[in-house]
């Protein structure tokens, strides 16, 4: 049975784990504020939040319903846009988007005021999100962004005043969610959540599977794997940083130690889907789905990663990260398999990383290509050479001979030149609707140039590279 609390009521329910919970929300419990858009994570019209209980705190995170199985609901406070109604009056989210306009056929409105709440909820003053950042997976077709975009900056300038130490007190007292908050936290530790059936297709949280599966997944028994703790967990031993399989971006994207490894780790993973798909993507599922452009795949081979693999019976191996794609859609993973952990040696103070993608859009759009390159300079030669590329072959592409060439090449302008023309040759990409072969090679041309010209501007110039 699954157990959970949703708004202020405690749900026991036997309906089928793989159903998704939008469909629960909706159908079973008739709140129909979560909207139905595009069912594919992609609109945020059916946003909600999961608050998870940590010792006797609550973090929240907005997730998309559409593609979130109702079993990862299981001991969770799963909020809709009804649960931050107030008795008498609008919410001051609510009331900032009515008095700047800022809805028109409102079929969105509902997603983006529960992600404005639960930035709310989760904005401290160590955090450096914005309301715009909490916003990016929710999309308007009417307004233009403007009359919303203002009425969070009012809820940012409010939230300036929060008490830290007193955090859902404020929220309440100041009107941005109602009283039964407070109480949530006792509730969730009296639920009894038991354990759920662990057969069928794995699946984590969803964002690769449910967007063709869902309507499959609600009928069939599936093994949720998402709150297994031997997959969860970024550590750090000497110099190997080790992620579970369960990872997110988002925990990527708030780790302390990674964001000092990667200075520019913000700028990269805002690249990387929206706010509620980076909360619910995992590491695991990115890789194992093997998307030839799956982005976190073209992050990790860069870095020259090694997989951690067991089986049921819980033997274990180790794998090289570029040695885990075999073809299209097919891994070296068997069926008794499962990924626990990926790690990779911590870049050294002569070692570089960088991340670049082109989509059609900037944000909140798969890639046409993208890229990631590691390098290691010593005394101006390239000691250590990790590219990978995404969108240029049937896999995501580790670029073995390229990188075999600039290993103890100088590093120069001839060097690049040359480098590119060995990736060219490796290179194999199809014209589809992200952009013709021939597009997608001047792409992958351009964005390894980037890599150089990024992260070693005063060796590597754009106009020398171009002009020969």
């Amino acid at each position: 049975m699954i157990q959970f609390i949703l708004n202020n009521q405690v749900i026991k329910t036997t309906a089928k784990a793989g159903m998704t919970l939008l469909d629960f929300i909706r159908e079973n419990k008739q709140l129909k504020g979560t909207k139905i858009g595009c069912r594919e994570g992609d609109c945020g019209a059916c946003t909600v939040l999961v608050g998870t209980l940590n010792n006797n705190n609550i973090s929240y995170q907005s997730i998309t319903s559409c593609i979130s199985p109702l079993g990862n609901a299981n001991g969770k406070h799963i909020v809709t846009v009804e649960g931050i109604n107030l008795p008498e009056s609008l919410n001051f989210v609510q009331q900032k988007m009515v008095d700047n306009y800022a809805t028109q056929c409102g079929y969105c409105t509902p997603g983006f005021v529960v992600s404005l709440a639960g930035y709310a909820i989760e904005k401290s003053s160590e955090s450096t999100a914005t309301s715009n950042d909490a916003m990016s997976g929710n999309i308007c077709r009417c307004t233009g962004y403007k009359s919303i975009e203002k009425a969070a900056v009012l809820v940012d300038e409010k939230l300036e005043e929060k008490d830290k130490n007193n955090q859902i007190a404020w929220l309440i007292k100041e009107g941005f969610i109602p009283d039964y908050f407070r109480n949530i936290p006792q509730k969730l530790q009296q639920l009894k959540p038991v354990g759920l059936e662990k057969k069928g297709t794995i699946v984590a949280n969803g964002t690769d599977l449910y967007v063709h599966n869902a309507d499959k997944f609600s009928e069939e028994a599936i093994y949720l794997i998402s709150n297994e703790n031997s997959l969860k967990g970024i550590s750090f031993t000497k110099n190997i940083c080790t992620l579970g399989a369960n990872t997110t971006v988002t925990q990527i994207l708030e780790n302390k130690r990674l964001k000092s490894i990667f200075p520019k780790l913000k700028q990269f993973l805002k690249l990387v889907s929206s706010e509620q798909i980076r909360n619910m993507g995992t590491l695991g599922g990115n890789f194992v789905n093997a998307s030839p452009i799956g982005d976190m795949s073209i992050f990790f081979l860069a870095l020259n990663s090694t997989l951690t693999i067991k089986n049921k019976e819980g033997e274990i191996r180790q794998l090289p990260f570029q040695k885990f794609y075999k073809n299209y859609k097919v891994v070296n993973l068997k069926d008794n398999e499962l990924i626990v952990s990926i790690s990779f040696e911590i870049p050294d103070k002569n070692t570089s990383f960088n991340f670049e993608k082109v989509s059609k859009r900037t944000h909140l759009d798969i890639a046409s290509v993208n890229t990631a390159c590691k390098i290691t300079i010593k005394t101006n030669i390239i000691s250590e050479a990790h590219i990978s590329l995404g969108g240029v072959a049937a896999i995501p592409s580790y670029l073995s001979k390229t990188n075999n060439y600039l290993n103890g090449k100088v590093l120069n302008t001839s060097t690049i030149i040359e480098a590119e023309k060995v990736l060219q040759s490796e290179i194999s990409p199809i014209s589809d609707v992200r952009g013709t072969s021939d597009y997608k090679r001047l792409i992958a041309r351009q964005l390894f140039f980037a890599h150089f010209i990024e992260l070693f501007p005063q060796t590597i110039n754009f106009q020398n590279l171009v002009s020969k």
